[in-house]
């Protein structure tokens, strides 16, 4: 069955825009909160010519609307061509400085996403152990705020940590853990799961087991979003202690 698209708080869109039509039409209303006068909207590149006032009176702004910020790199769009890339969800990590994101989602109530995050492998597992921020390799969608639920595999099989994306941007790095780059940004803990919460555990659970991630053996960096409610239920159930800690990402604050 599909399903309904996140609610908007706020806005004269119900829904969260699912292409670049709803972007421009969500931006119409943002647009006077950011002192811009749009001048035209047009088909070709960039999609929008614009001035914003300053103290030092109106600074043109070159616009280009996208669903997704890495659509820009994708339709090979100069770079130089362009000051402000307005979007629904920001997932290019290696934008370039000289452009502004103006990700949509951040001004319309839109919470965070809860990821599961592997921990690969002993020597991971224990540099992470003794550290309550740290460097991490995330996928390129994640943004700051998120919520990290990081899986000890092999021999541990379970979600034995939680951290938050503290980084507003991530870094193009080389990946340690195998060949090539990876995106990287600082994590802080919100909490130690006394009682971790293993794959079996997750195996057993009457939604969670028909899961993608479970199904696929908690492989890769997941967005585990829509499963939050009960991850997040069997998690308090087992470590009640940490309610006041995770409480701020409980599942009616998404």
């Amino acid at each position: 069955m599909s399903k309904r698209p996140e609610i908007l708080e706020g806005a004269s869109l119900q829904y969260a825009p699912e292409n670049e039509l709803g972007v421009v039409f969500l931006f119409s209303q943002l647009a006077k909160k950011l002192r811009i006068k749009v001048e035209r909207i047009r088909p070709g590149f960039p999609d929008c010519i614009a001035y914003q006032k300053t103290a030092h009176g109106e600074k043109k702004i070159r616009i280009e609307f996208e669903f997704r910020s890495s659509s820009f790199k994708g339709h090979n769009h100069s770079r130089k061509g362009c000051d402000w890339i307005v979007c629904w969800e920001h997932n290019w990590p290696g934008v370039p400085d000289s452009i502004r994101i103006v990700e949509l989602r951040k001004y319309f109530g839109v919470g965070f996403n809860v990821w599961i995050q592997p921990v690969l492998g002993k020597e991971q597992q224990k540099w992470l152990s003794g550290r309550d921020i740290t460097n991490w390799g995330l996928s390129k969608r994640a943004r700051k705020d998120d919520l990290l639920l990081m899986y000890h595999t092999t021999p541990e099989k379970c979600i034995k940590d939680v951290f938050v994306l503290a980084s507003s941007k991530l870094q193009l790095g080389k990946a340690g853990w195998r060949k090539g780059t990876a995106n990287f940004g600082f994590i802080k803990r919100v909490c130690w799961l006394d009682s971790p919460v293993f794959l079996e555990d997750l195996r057993q659970h009457r939604v969670l087991k028909t899961s993608y991630f479970v199904r696929s053996r908690m492989q890769g960096n997941v967005n585990a979003t829509e499963y939050w409610p009960y991850l997040y239920e069997m998690i308090i159930k087992r470590n009640p202690s940490i309610k006041g800690k995770l409480g701020k990402y409980a599942p009616d604050r998404i």
